[in-house]
C-alpha cells in the first residue's frame, strides 16, 4: 500500500496552489494523509476528488468549515498497520514521550504544525512522522512531503521528497 504524507498546505495564503510534483503524486497513492492547516476548503475538496482514499484532520489555521468537515485526531486500521493523525503535538522536546503516553495503541502518528520533517520512534516504537509543508518552507531549505510504504502491517520505505525551490 503506498502512502503519501502531507500537511500544512496553507492555500492560498503560502501558495496560490499545490505544487505540481505533489498533484502528479496523487494518482499513484492508495492513501492520502493530511495532517491539518488546509485553510481553504477548496484544498480539501481538490484532495477529496483526486485521492482513492484520504485520512485527514484540521489544524490550527482552520476555521469552521474545515473543523465541520474534519476530525481533531484520525485513527486508520491500514493493512494491519494503525495509523495516527493529529496537526499538533507540542514541542520538539518531550515529543516521543507525549505522543507515546497520549496514543499507545498506535503503530504510526503523522502530524504537522512545525513545517519541520520530522521522523523518529519513540522507545515504546510508535514511529512519529511530519512531512513537512509543501508550500511553506520556513527555515528549512525546501518545502517537502513524504511518501511511505505499507507492507505486511509494517511502513517501510519512508521518503522525505523535497521540491524544488519557487520562483
Amino acid at each position: 500500500m503506498h502512502l503519501l504524507l502531507t500537511a500544512d498546505t496553507h492555500v492560498p495564503q503560502r501558495a496560490r496552489a499545490l505544487p505540481p510534483q505533489l498533484l502528479d503524486a496523487l494518482p499513484r497513492a492508495d492513501v492520502v494523509v493530511h495532517a491539518g492547516d488546509w485553510t481553504d476548503p477548496a484544498t480539501l475538496d481538490l484532495l477529496q476528488t483526486r485521492a482513492r482514499r484520504l485520512i485527514a484532520v484540521y489544524g490550527n489555521n482552520d476555521g469552521p468549515a474545515l473543523r465541520a468537515r474534519l476530525p481533531e485526531v484520525a485513527h486508520e486500521d491500514l493493512d494491519g498497520l494503525r495509523l495516527g493523525v493529529v496537526h499538533e503535538t507540542g514541542p520538539a522536546q518531550g515529543r516521543e514521550r507525549r505522543c507515546a503516553d497520549r496514543f499507545p495503541d498506535l503503530d504510526v502518528l503523522v502530524f504537522g504544525h512545525s513545517h519541520i520533517p520530522w521522523d523518529t520512534t519513540t522507545e515504546t516504537g510508535l514511529r512519529l512522522l511530519n512531512p513537512g509543508s509543501p508550500t511553506d518552507r520556513r527555515r528549512q531549505p525546501s518545502c517537502t512531503y513524504m511518501t511511505a510504504e505499507i507492507a505486511g502491517g509494517r511502513l517501510t520505505e519512508v521518503v522525505l521528497h523535497r521540491l524544488p525551490l519557487r520562483r
